[in-house]
């Protein structure tokens, strides 16, 4: 498996998912295959499986990069890790990307060295250069706060705000702002209740919360929860 932090280790049957450290990017690893159902995420995903094809939709290879914003169905046949990766990093592209196996080496070993991003801007290319106030918008919104004072932070009206980050990084701000409360109530899952991770990662309940992760991931909250050692009882 992947060398990462003590924090970021997978442990054997378990699932892991930890911010990497510097931001933009969430590592998800998974100790076995996994077939998830057609979903769409507004964020990059690279897929490295530890052997055998990485699958989304008709596409497979070594390993791949997916898209924000493109409806696909995915599937791997062993343990593998995924990257996702906020969508304003990496130059806009529509298709997804086949990785050789030595591209998917080169990435492994990036993440384990903290130049996953590095690694992926060589590959890709860089992200359009953001309006310093969509950017800082976009900081504010990964802390689950609301539009209304995210827009006043920066000093526009919210139907302002949404255009200009619309413009900026091409996806609605309210799906950037669905997958920031998605990213945070995953983190809970298993340290807490599905409940209690969907309230506090502001959904207005469990179901909410299911139905946003089946959209973005084409999974269900406990299918992703990782075993956190001395977890607390459920709420």
């Amino acid at each position: 498996m992947l060398t990462l932090t003590p924090a970021q280790a997978l442990e054997r049957n378990d699932r892991r998912w930890e911010p990497v450290p510097g931001g933009g990017i969430t590592v998800f690893e998974e100790n076995g295959p996994a077939r998830v159902a057609r979903h769409m995420h507004p964020v990059w995903k690279v897929v490295l499986p530890e052997r055998g094809p990485a699958v989304a939709g008709p596409i497979s290879g070594a390993g791949l990069l997916v898209p924000p914003q493109l409806a696909h169905t995915a599937a791997v046949t062993s343990a593998y890790t995924a990257l996702f990766v906020d969508p304003w990093l990496l130059r806009p592209r529509q298709e997804v990307t086949v990785l050789d196996e030595r591209a998917v080496r080169r990435m492994r070993a990036a993440l384990g060295s903290g130049a996953a991003l590095t690694e992926l801007v060589t590959l890709v290319g860089p992200g359009p250069l953001l309006d310093p106030r969509v950017a800082h918008a976009l900081d504010l919104a990964a802390d689950l706060l609301p539009i209304e004072p995210i827009a006043a932070e920066v000093g526009l009206s919210p139907p302002r705000l949404r255009a200009l980050a619309r413009a900026s990084v091409g996806i609605p701000l309210v799906r950037l702002r669905q997958w920031a409360r998605l990213r945070a109530a995953v983190a809970q899952l298993g340290l807490s209740s599905v409940a209690s991770a969907a309230a506090t990662a502001g959904f207005a309940d469990q179901a909410h919360l299911a139905r946003t992760s089946r959209a973005l991931l084409g999974r269900t909250p406990v299918s992703l929860a990782h075993h956190a050692k001395a977890s607390p009882p459920p709420m």
